[in-house]
């Protein structure tokens, strides 16, 4: 690739000491293994931890119930910002309460305390022509939800559900 059609200042940043710089983020472990973290935009930072959207969005997809998952930061006063999940349920499903709560239980044996998702929305995910997720539409929503206070109908917070407390949790 020479560069982006109609874009020099964008090719003149991806063409760096010899390489074409995408983006994206990986990570190689002791034993030269490459996996994949996520694109450099839509990493984001809760409470000083790096957050990959990515590896958030493969475990909710592992849940029966759910066909497609988009997860963006959502504004917080305490941690900057937390994970949030944009779902669409597979067909013959219903966006419930207790769907909500299930899929926050699921989560907790898959992901570190630290990478929760702290709200769960059931929504159709906005997508290119392509069908590649928008989520910059979703983090500029979001953004605007929480700086004007606004609730959703299908919108579920994890402190919302006692039964997942640490005190729930041993009670029941």
């Amino acid at each position: 690739m020479q560069g982006y059609l109609d874009e020099a200042s964008r090719s003149t940043g991806a063409h760096r000491g010899g390489y074409y710089r995408t983006g994206d983020i990986a990570s190689r472990d002791a034993d030269g293994y490459i996996t994949y973290v996520g694109r450099a935009d839509d990493v984001f930072k809760s409470s000083d931890y790096r957050i990959s959207p990515f590896e958030l969005e493969s475990a909710i997809v592992e849940h029966p119930d759910i066909a497609e998952a988009a997860v963006v930061p959502s504004p917080d006063p305490m941690r900057l910002s937390v994970p949030k999940a944009f779902v669409v349920v597979r067909g013959g499903t219903e966006p419930t309460r207790a769907l909500a709560l299930r899929l926050f239980q699921f989560l907790r044996d898959r992901l570190p305390r630290y990478k929760r998702i702290r709200c769960i929305e059931f929504a159709e995910l906005p997508k290119t022509i392509s069908g590649k997720i928008r989520r910059v539409e979703l983090r500029a929503l979001e953004v605007s939800r929480r700086a004007g206070g606004a609730r959703v109908e299908l919108e579920f917070w994890e402190q919302e559900f006692p039964e997942l407390s640490e005190a729930g949790a041993r009670q029941g």
